[in-house]
């Protein structure tokens, strides 16, 4: 699964993977790790499994990296 984040300008600022980490505690961590290496941390998932928060930690981080907000990630399956 290679995905995408693209700017609302269409520009790609990076590819990478999207990855479940455990954390020290035992928790699972949505991360991204970008095609050059760097690794952005993302939120917790929840214990039920649902995604959303772990995404927006993810998206929240996004902001960091980049300052910018409005960001899409595209996820392509081959």
């Amino acid at each position: 699964m290679q995905c995408a984040v693209v700017s609302r300008a269409g520009q790609v600022l990076a590819k990478g993977r999207l990855l479940l980490q455990k954390t020290e505690d035992g928790e699972l961590r949505l991360d991204l790790e970008t095609d050059g290496g760097r690794l952005i941390q993302g939120g917790l998932v929840d214990v039920d499994g649902d995604l959303a928060a772990a995404s927006q930690g993810l998206f929240r981080q996004f902001f960091e990296v980049w300052g910018m907000s409005d960001l899409t990630l595209t996820v392509t399956i081959r």
